[in-house]
């Protein structure tokens, strides 16, 4: 049988285990992200910004917290939104990619031709 100050000696050695390596994890990565977010924010920025397929340079802006990056901006199709995401997927240190990249869903109008109704030509 197990004498109940043995438990007590045991769960605290356990407790002090798990505590200081939770601070050794949070050293790394805490509220505010991790060391190298913003490297990893500007890498794939960079990716983005050297894909011609994308359009014209910054229009799809980049977050990173704790390595997870976040896409957000405006784009005209779809292909260019999955594009963007597989793109950030690539550079090294991202663990996930959240896609807030909205698709226009209007139509362009024709010079010299009235818009009849809201996105209509």
């Amino acid at each position: 049988m197990i004498k109940p100050k043995g438990i007590r000696g045991f769960a605290m050695i356990l407790i002090a285990t798990v505590a200081l390596s939770g601070c050794a994890l949070f050293d790394k990565c805490n509220s505010v992200g991790c060391a190298d977010d913003a490297k990893i924010a500007a890498n794939v920025q960079a990716r983005l910004n050297q894909d011609a397929d994308l359009g014209p340079s910054n229009v799809i802006m980049v977050q990173t917290l704790n390595h997870v990056v976040y896409l957000n901006g405006l784009v005209d199709v779809g292909l260019e939104r999955r594009t963007a995401e597989a793109e950030a997927k690539q550079v090294p240190g991202v663990t996930s990619v959240v896609n807030n990249v909205a698709v226009q869903h209007w139509k362009r109008h024709k010079p010299g031709r009235a818009i009849t109704e809201c996105g209509g030509v």
